[in-house]
C-alpha cells in the first residue's frame, strides 16, 4: 500500500537521486537547501555496526570531541569540594555543588546537560542513580565524567564532546552538529567520529 507524501517532503525529495552517493561537501549542501523546519535541524550520522550488545565483550560506548562542536550550548554541572570545585567554575562549568548539588537533583530538579563527578564524590552521587540514569546523566569513568581532571572535561564537554553508545540492535546513533550553524569543513568534523 503506497502512502502519499506530504507536499513538504515531496519538495525536499525533489532533484534527489536516490541511487547516487553524494560527497559529504554535496549531502550538507543539499540538506541546507531543503531545510524548510521551524528549528534548528540536526545531522546525525547512524551506523550498523551488527555486534550483539547484550555480551559485555560487545559492548560499543564513548565519546569523541569534535574539533568544531555541534552548535549546541551545554549546561554542564559538576559534582565536587574544594579545590576541584574552584577548578570547575574557573574552566566553565554552570552548576558547581556537593552535597547541596545533591539535594537539588535528588529534588528532580535538573538543569543540565551534562554531569561530571569528582571520584570522591561518586559515593554521594552513586545514590542519584535512579535519577539520573535513567536521563543518561550518570556519571562514568569510561566516558570521561568521573575523573580528577575537572578543567579539561568541562571544556570537552563545553567544546563538543559528543557521547555514543550502541543501542540494543546493534546500531550508534551520534548527533554531528546542527544544520544553521554548519561548521564549514564538515567533513573534519565527521572524521573524528566515523573514523573510531
Amino acid at each position: 500500500m503506497a502512502t502519499k507524501l506530504s507536499k513538504r517532503v515531496a519538495k525536499a525529495r525533489e532533484g534527489i537521486d536516490r541511487d547516487k552517493e553524494y560527497a559529504l561537501d554535496e549531502a550538507v549542501a543539499l540538506l541546507k537547501d531543503r531545510a524548510t523546519a521551524k528549528f534548528d535541524e540536526t545531522i546525525e550520522v547512524a551506523m550498523n555496526l551488527g555486534v550483539d550488545p547484550r555480551h559485555a565483550d560487545q559492548m560499543v560506548r564513548g565519546v569523541v570531541n569534535l574539533p568544531n562542536g555541534t552548535g549546541r550550548t551545554v549546561r554542564v554541572a559538576v559534582f565536587a569540594k574544594g579545590d576541584k570545585a574552584d577548578e570547575a567554575k574557573a574552566a566553565g562549568a554552570d552548576i558547581v555543588g556537593a552535597e547541596d548539588l545533591v539535594e537539588v537533583v535528588q529534588k528532580g530538579e535538573i538543569e543540565f546537560d551534562r554531569c561530571i563527578a569528582t571520584p570522591d564524590m561518586m559515593p554521594l552521587v552513586g545514590r542519584l542513580g535512579k535519577v539520573l540514569g535513567p536521563r543518561g546523566l550518570m556519571p562514568n569513568p569510561k566516558v570521561g565524567t568521573v575523573t580528577a581532571d575537572v578543567t579539561a572535561a568541562v571544556k570537552a564537554s563545553k567544546g563538543g564532546a559528543v557521547e555514543f553508545r550502541v543501542e540494543k540492535a546493534g546500531i550508534v546513533h551520534a548527533a554531528l552538529a546542527r544544520l544553521p550553524s554548519m561548521p564549514r569543513p564538515l567533513p573534519r568534523t565527521c572524521a573524528p567520529s566515523l573514523m573510531r
